[in-house]
């Protein structure tokens, strides 16, 4: 039952990451900063692939993903359709490592230490998932306050 919700609840919003960034009217807007929004709707979007790509991807789908996180944040001017591309891939990927768990492996501990301590992988699955959420709703009120 957990993992439906799960393979439910990434689709939905990886899906809604998709629409918010194909919503943009000015296609160049995806990359403005200002002030205080220091991170584009862009640089949220490619941290969000990468993180799901590593702990998703790397961890559980033994994919062979490498990462490397400063690019997420430093990269400007992808083409918007390179960007859905990697989240219609990204949420392929994470669909398919999920649809390949058990609810014994959500209860085994992480391969990894993420935070200070270790952790259950179904936890972590929940925290990713919030995670997405909380960058999907910066991206949604950057979109909304920076395409112009």
């Amino acid at each position: 039952m957990i993992i439906e919700s799960l393979r439910s609840l990434y689709t939905r919003d990886l899906t809604k990451l998709k629409a918010e960034i194909e919503s943009y009217q000015n296609e160049s807007s995806i990359w403005k900063t200002d002030k205080n929004i220091t991170n584009s709707a862009g640089n949220l979007c490619l941290h969000l692939i990468g993180n799901l790509n590593t702990y998703f991807g790397a961890e559980l789908g033994k994919t062979g993903y490498i990462r490397n996180r400063e690019l997420e944040f430093s990269l400007k001017d992808i083409p918007r359709a390179e960007l859905i591309e990697k989240v219609v891939a990204t949420q392929n990927m994470v669909d398919d490592v999920l649809s390949q768990l058990t609810p014994e492996d959500l209860e085994k501990e992480y391969p990894i230490v993420v935070f200070e301590d270790t952790m259950t992988t179904g936890f972590f699955l929940i925290h990713l998932i919030m995670h997405l959420d909380y960058h999907l709703g910066q991206i949604n009120y950057h979109r909304r306050l920076l395409d112009i």
